[in-house]
């Protein structure tokens, strides 16, 4: 019997905000979407119409995502983020200001030499963005 071959998929586990990410997520990006959404019904254990479990895509790349019923003592982190290879000025502006709007600027827009431009974000969720246009 064949296997199918293994697939590593980003998963974010956020505590009463996937539904809201997942939307803003799939605005900023072109060929974005959510693929399915299961929800917590009236028996929990998570409360009733919270994401139990999902699947978006950004730009092709597939992720995960639920909104966790058990309070945690971590977060996200910019130890692991997600890595934007943009096309343009523009386009790396957009997302910038956009990612950045309520979350924390790790790394203001600019020139640091290993690239034309740079930026490196939280976004209001937690989750770190780093936008890169290449030289």
């Amino acid at each position: 019997m064949a296997s199918a071959p293994q697939k590593i998929t980003t998963f974010l586990m956020f505590e009463g905000r996937a539904e809201e990410a997942m939307a803003f997520y799939t605005s900023l990006f072109d060929d974005a979407e959510v693929v399915d959404v299961t929800r917590y019904g009236a028996e929990g254990p998570g409360p009733e119409g919270s994401v139990q479990h999902a699947t978006f895509s950004l730009a092709g790349q597939r992720f995960m995502c639920i909104d966790s019923y058990v309070k945690h003592e971590f977060g996200f982190t910019p130890a692991v983020s997600l890595f934007v290879r943009c096309d343009s000025e523009a386009e790396l502006d957009r997302l910038y200001a956009a990612l950045a709007e309520q979350g924390a600027e790790l790394m203001p827009v600019g020139d640091y030499g290993f690239s034309a431009r740079f930026g490196w974000v939280n976004d209001r969720f937690g989750v770190s963005w780093q936008l890169n246009l290449p030289s």
